[in-house]
């Protein structure tokens, strides 16, 4: 398969069953739904699939099940996310044995590294696996921001072949798109796709895409053909659907449940998968709040 990374690559969120193991009907059917909209790549593993509260075995496992449902028909991205560079060179190494077509890798976190060590730790995990390595920029979680110099240094040198923006920043990544322009730049931002891709971004990452794979697809699709209007309809249609990660009484669950929660009920709304729960020691949304998602799910004509 040629890797060519653009497009729409929703981080799959990962079902689980009533005692809390990989329900595998509800990945095939969660991965069949996004390969029907016609996305252009699956990633699981990271931060909507739940990886920071996964084992190892529970990861494997989800790419297994992940590699035979997809079968090829588009690019399997795989999270290698962990503390620090000997564990995820591990992850890493279970991806590419799992049939990976490639992984997508943080910063170190909890040691708060600087960009010499940072860009030394993305070396130290390209040269242990022989396919690409994406690098994931998501400081509100893993701490550490990977600059546009430590980008620039890391693509000029092949170490990595794409950036999973997920900052929140549009000027810091607005400066990446100039200076490397042709460089794979995806942005994970719900919010702002029809930006990013005005700015340059090569793709979308949005973990709303679980929900709504058709909306992106036809939002990146417009804005690639040129149409501004009907990206940007989508676009504000997708705003209004992304209430669903608000919907948890904040008083009462941490803004990781209540997201991954929305997420979660919303594809049991639709029949996608059987159980919205989310591992421990995330609190399960209530039947109000369900319910209020399934409203905002009809406003969108989701359901």
């Amino acid at each position: 398969m040629d890797f060519d990374l653009q497009g729409v690559i929703p981080p799959l969120a990962t079902p689980l069953d009533a005692d809390g193991e990989i329900d595998r009907a509800s990945l095939e059917s969660l991965i069949a739904f996004q390969l029907d909209a016609g996305v252009d790549g699956v990633f699981l593993g990271g931060s909507t699939g739940e990886v920071a509260l996964l084992d190892a075995r529970r990861q494997r496992e989800v790419l297994d099940i992940a590699r035979d449902a997809v079968d090829g028909a588009v690019p399997l991205l795989a999270g290698a996310i962990d503390t620090g560079t000997a564990r995820v060179i591990d992850l890493a190494r279970q991806a590419v044995i799992a049939g990976a077509d490639a992984v997508v890798v943080t910063t170190p976190f909890y040691v708060k590294p600087n960009d010499t060590e940072i860009a030394e730790h993305f070396r130290r995990v390209a040269a242990a696996v022989d396919i690409p390595v994406i690098a994931y920029d998501i400081v509100s979680n893993a701490q550490s921001r990977i600059t546009p110099d430590v980008v620039c240094e890391l693509a000029e040198s092949n170490t990595i072949a794409a950036l999973k923006d997920s900052s929140g920043d549009l000027v810091t990544f607005r400066e990446i798109t100039r200076r490397l322009p042709d460089f794979p730049a995806l942005t994970g931002s719900e919010l702002l796709a029809d930006v990013s891709l005005d700015l340059g971004a090569k793709g979308l990452v949005p973990g709303l895409g679980n929900i709504d794979p058709h909306g992106y697809v036809r939002l990146y699709r417009a804005a690639r053909a040129g149409d501004r209007q009907v990206a940007r309809a989508e676009q504000e249609r997708l705003l209004d659907l992304f209430r669903i990660i608000s919907v948890a009484d904040r008083s009462r669950v941490g803004f990781t449940a209540g997201a991954l929660g929305g997420f979660k009920a919303a594809l049991a709304l639709r029949n996608i998968i059987k159980n919205p729960a989310t591992n421990p020691p995330l609190s399960p949304l209530t039947d109000a709040e369900t319910t209020r998602i399934a409203e905002i799910l009809a406003e969108a004509g989701l359901l």
